[in-house]
């Protein structure tokens, strides 16, 4: 096997911080999977359905109801499609939530929030083993809920990432190259969907320009057979154009630091909906001292980008100390091939025991060896 990582931090600059450098050489060298144990004495909800403005408003307005501390969470929405793993702990006792019939009600309640009366393809609630990666989780979960699908009422956005795919039947390869703007986490995102897709990665080549991201990977079906047909194919590229979008959402990130209390979200959230905010996407965390440190990227009812003075307006409700405005995302549209190093270094590779073996710590594959 051989393998090589030309890789810098995320403003592009070279790796100085030892206590990095080391993990990274201990992740690579670690052939047990290792497991964290911030999610220990915590319940983890599933959620998934018809994504709305002002849905994760009432999701967290019926968690705070029902007496539910939310500690962590994250959410994605994508083509009309949202999914979400919470994780939270009794209100009264600070433990996990054992109860049968208080896992049944909470699953019912969030259910019932989550159809609406607009539910296009059914909404599903699960409690679920707490112990997760959370990002692997959630692309298992959209991919189960087919976000790829577009309806026929969500156009193909124009800065979609460009996926091409095509067999070299001589060596029996299927071969998928994607052109998208770069960022963290894009190989993880398209991993794990040709994963859940069943396919084996054996070869990938991937380099940046600028902020532009070029990959291209050999696939194989797991019983070692290249793609087989039009349809096939097709859904490849629906399904890795999806992987890319689930985490890109495009909208203003605001970021929110204060103390933690019972309904803190669900009066966040309320304070969006009732501004004319939607939730694209959420990062919740709490700190050990009681901070709630939660990240949000918002646009307005219709997705498209939020005015500065409502912002403002939002803002001086919740607390211009405690929402700060941190940036705007971007698209994905094309750019040039000019010819300079990008944020993300270059990679060639042949995917073999290293990279293998932290797929498997990650539940990307069955098998390390």
């Amino acid at each position: 096997m051989f393998a090589v990582f030309h890789v810098t931090d995320e403003n592009g600059n070279k790796l100085t911080d030892e206590s990095v450098l080391r993990y990274i050489e201990q992740s690579l060298g670690t052939y047990n999977s290792v497991r964290t144990d911030r999610f220990t004495g915590l319940t983890a909800l599933e959620l998934t359905g018809t994504d709305r403005p002002g849905l994760l408003s009432e999701v967290f307005a019926v968690l705070a109801d029902l007496q539910c501390n939310i500690v962590e969470a994250k959410v994605w929405t994508h083509n009309g499609r949202i999914a979400s793993l919470i994780f939270v702990k009794d209100v009264d006792s600070g433990s996990p939530i054992e109860d049968s019939q208080k896992i049944s009600k909470i699953e019912g309640r969030l259910r019932n929030v989550l159809k609406g009366d607009n539910d296009i393809r059914g909404a599903r609630t699960t409690v679920a083993m707490a112990n997760v990666h959370t990002e692997r989780r959630l692309h298992q979960m959209m991919f189960a809920d087919r976000d790829y699908e577009r309806k026929s009422f969500i156009e193909t956005p124009v800065s979609s990432p460009e996926v091409t795919v095509q067999n070299w039947l001589e060596r029996g390869y299927s071969i998928v190259n994607v052109e998208c703007k770069d960022r963290r986490k894009l190989l993880f995102d398209v991993v794990c969907t040709l994963t859940d897709m069943q396919y084996v990665v054996f070869h990938a080549t991937i380099d940046s320009r600028k902020d532009r991201a070029y990959m291209e990977f050999y696939i194989r079906h797991t019983d070692g057979s290249p793609i087989s047909s039009e349809a096939e194919r097709q859904r490849v590229i629906q399904c890795v154009q999806a992987s890319i979008e689930r985490r890109a959402s495009e909208g203003v990130k605001l970021e929110l630091c204060t103390g933690d209390r019972q309904g803190l979200l669900a009066d966040v959230t309320r304070t969006f909906r009732e501004n004319g905010l939607n939730v694209a996407r959420a990062e919740i965390s709490t700190t050990n001292s009681d901070m709630a440190l939660n990240v949000f990227y918002v646009t307005d009812a219709a997705g498209n980008a939020v005015d500065a003075k409502t912002i403002e307006e939002v803002r001086q409700r919740i607390g211009l100390n405690n929402l700060i405005v941190k940036e705007t995302q971007t698209s994905y549209t094309k750019g040039d091939d000019t010819e300079s190093a990008g944020v993300g270094g270059a990679m060639l590779l042949s995917l073999g025991s290293i990279v293998r073996r932290n797929l498997y710590n990650l539940g990307l594959i069955r098998s390390y060896s």
